[in-house]
């Protein structure tokens, strides 16, 4: 999946879905309700059967193996949970529920944050439940350090706890 790209058909970079149920309605249509897998960078793309295809790279994030840049990579993840908590948590109750219907609760701390090489869940499910552009969105999708990403997440709440609730 790509968002689409008024000039090239679909941007640079995109997710692929992992197909969690699939509902055929009467008249042909269907609802596929999906999760996020690996993320790509597209290196080429064209068309086939009215289809837009692509050639891809996966990507995954550089890890951090210095004993001091971990530490520090550890305790920004963990500031940056907290106040995601914090967030989630003070928002009004008809938006907390409407995220927890559609995208479920934010996931666990993850005792190693880079078990995966997309990095720990909570980034992917703030990413989507985050009221941002898609074009910010993809910005930190195609991030390739948790640090970045971590960062760039927490500048978003940041920005959203210093707005007042009406």
């Amino acid at each position: 999946m790509c968002i689409n790209d008024a000039q090239k058909g679909f941007v640079e970079y995109g997710c692929m879905l992992i197909i969690r149920s699939v509902h055929f309605l009467p008249d042909g249509r269907s609802v596929v309700d999906t999760v996020g897998g690996k993320r790509f960078r597209v290196l080429t793309r064209g068309m086939k059967d009215g289809y837009c295809i692509a050639d891809i790279q996966y990507l995954e994030d550089t890890r951090v193996i210095d004993g001091e840049e971990l530490t520090q990579l550890q305790q920004l993840h963990d500031a940056v949970y907290e106040q995601a908590r914090t967030w989630f948590q003070n928002l009004k109750n008809r938006f907390r529920n409407q995220i927890l219907q559609h995208f479920g609760a934010m996931p666990e701390r993850e005792p190693d944050i880079q078990a995966t090489p997309n990095g720990p869940a909570c980034c992917w499910w703030l990413l989507a439940v985050l009221p941002i552009d898609p074009r910010y969105q993809l910005s930190v999708l195609s991030m390739t350090t948790l640090r970045e990403r971590l960062v760039k997440i927490q500048h978003i709440l940041s920005y959203l706890q210093s707005i007042p609730s009406e």
